[in-house]
């Protein structure tokens, strides 16, 4: 091959390599900029370590010659597919490209982001969508349907195998929407960013109701109301930076094990702030996330779900390097209890860590479950049996701490020694009973209170005598379903000791196809 033949040739792949880079074109690029949005290329940049992104698939068009999509084929067609790695850890990317043809999913679309998962797969790697697109190509029809569809199926044989996160960029609608919503973590951008099954016009036709992009499936909605988003970003470089604080936590797949990180952190460090945290009155509320920062290594907590069932806290922090996962009431918001929303969003985070090895954390102060005919009619039974089965389910090292109230069928359900817990510890305020001290005085003595001459003195004491017999965890720890009562101070270093000795920890269940969890 002569020198002109060949320089000829590596001048069409740079022509073409070049192409690809504009996408849609030098015009729709700079309106992706004008809206305050990145392009495909510039997020992956951002997102993966620097000159570690190799892309495939660059190429590729579509096959659809109808509908004047003929003359209206980019290279990449609208999604940009490759590898690359986060802090040194391998991961499967794509980039989805909404300057071509609004980022449709035509079926070459899918073709390529299918390819990644099954690499993703095959090699055990987290896989990263970033989500910019109008949804499916509707000029192909069923075609498109379809590549959906494979998309889909894929986002369910790799659940459980390798982490699956979703940044949603900008718009996506309609069946788009499921594949995010079948992924481990979403991560949504305000102000920027949307997701819903049907838009505003389709809302407004069928139910007369008047409503925004934002207002119907805006960041804040999803990571507020719907509990679909697990983050909010405040812009497209926080949302990635998220991904990057995210996987550090995490394994890359269901054999391995999450990083260990190094930290100057004390593993024997004490706090006696700890001791006084929590108030005298167990009717007085306190914040649990400045217990949990006060525990875990240099105060850092990556909360997950932090504005939706913000009644119960869940995130990643970690122990003694070790990462673990967080499960805990908050005080400070409505008492702690357990509902709905906080039963579903407990659960699908303890099968998060236990599908991929990461231990469990628990600080319990649960009053019990909300009342009312709302929660009853919402199924929370239903919901409440989800927590319970995904504690009883998991075979990662699961240790609770028993920081004030464990009442009733919630005690149960918080990860007790009855369920499997490894380690179950409790603070010398903790109150473990059937129900609160006046609400169980109520019942068994109404008549002896409603028959003395002062009843409510007499109240008074039948609650301070049930509280000293039984509403204290020195009668769960004579039954051997608290392992030891600490000082509160210690409470870190014995989490710590706890997770070295159960760091070979092998669990199995009974051989079964799959277990049937009440969804």
């Amino acid at each position: 091959m002569s020198d002109n033949i060949q320089q000829s040739r590596l001048d069409e792949l740079h022509r073409r390599r070049a192409e690809a880079k504009l996408g849609g074109g030098e015009e729709r690029l700079k309106r992706q900029h004008a809206q305050g949005r990145m392009t495909a290329r510039e997020r992956l940049e951002l997102l993966v370590d620097k000159g570690t992104f190799r892309e495939l698939d660059t190429f590729v068009t579509h096959n659809c010659n109808d509908f004047g999509l003929a003359d209206r084929k980019y290279l990449g067609d609208g999604v940009v597919t490759g590898y690359g790695t986060i802090n040194g850890r391998l991961v499967y990317v794509y980039s989805q490209d909404f300057t071509v043809i609004g980022g449709t999913v035509s079926e070459a679309h899918a073709v390529k982001i299918c390819k990644i998962m099954d690499m993703a797969m095959k090699n055990g790697a987290p896989v990263i969508g970033l989500n910019d697109s109008g949804g499916a190509r509707i000029q192909e029809g069923v075609m498109g349907l379809a590549g959906y569809a494979e998309i889909f199926y894929r986002n369910v044989m790799a659940s459980g195998v390798v982490p699956q996160i979703s940044v949603i960029m900008g718009p996506c609608s309609g069946g788009a929407v499921y594949s995010p919503a079948l992924t481990d973590f979403v991560i949504m951008v305000k102000d920027t960013s949307y997701m819903f099954v049907t838009g505003p016009d389709v809302v407004k036709t069928v139910t007369q109701e008047d409503v925004t992009f934002e207002e119907l499936g805006g960041a804040f909605v999803h990571a507020s109301k719907s509990g679909v988003a697990h983050f909010a970003a405040e812009n497209e470089e926080d949302a990635l930076f998220l991904v990057q604080q995210l996987l550090d936590y995490i394994p890359s797949n269901n054999l391995d094990d999450a990083p260990l990180q190094s930290s100057q952190d004390d593993p024997l460090r004490q706090e006696p702030e700890l001791n006084t945290l929590v108030p005298d009155n167990p009717n007085r509320p306190y914040d649990m996330k400045r217990i949990i920062k006060l525990i875990v290594d240099d105060g850092y907590f990556l909360e997950v779900h932090e504005n939706f069932a913000q009644n119960i806290i869940v995130g990643f922090a970690r122990l003694g390097g070790r990462s673990v996962g967080i499960v805990a009431q908050q005080p400070a918001v409505l008492a702690g209890v357990l509902d709905v929303e906080a039963s579903q969003k407990s659960a699908r985070f303890v099968r998060f860590c236990d599908a991929f090895n990461i231990p469990l954390v628990v600080l319990e102060d649960v009053p019990g479950f909300m009342p009312g005919i709302n929660q009853e009619h919402g199924g929370i039974i239903r919901h409440g049996a989800k927590l319970l089965y995904a504690f009883s389910e998991a075979t990662v090292p699961k240790l609770t701490v028993i920081v004030r109230k464990a009442y009733g069928g919630a005690y149960c359900v918080m990860n007790p020694r009855h369920l499997g817990a490894d380690l179950v510890l409790a603070w010398p305020s903790a109150e473990i009973a059937v129900m609160g001290p006046e609400g169980a005085v109520n019942v068994i003595f109404r008549r002896e209170i409603a028959d003395a001459e002062d009843g409510a003195a007499r109240k008074t004491e039948l609650v301070d005598e049930y509280r000293q017999r039984f509403a204290n965890p020195y009668v769960a720890a004579s039954a051997g379903f608290v392992d030891d009562i600490i000082e509160p101070s210690e409470t870190r270093p014995r989490l710590i000791n706890a997770l070295e000795m159960l760091q070979n920890k092998r669990g199995s269940l009974p051989a079964k196809k799959h277990g049937n969890v009440p969804l």
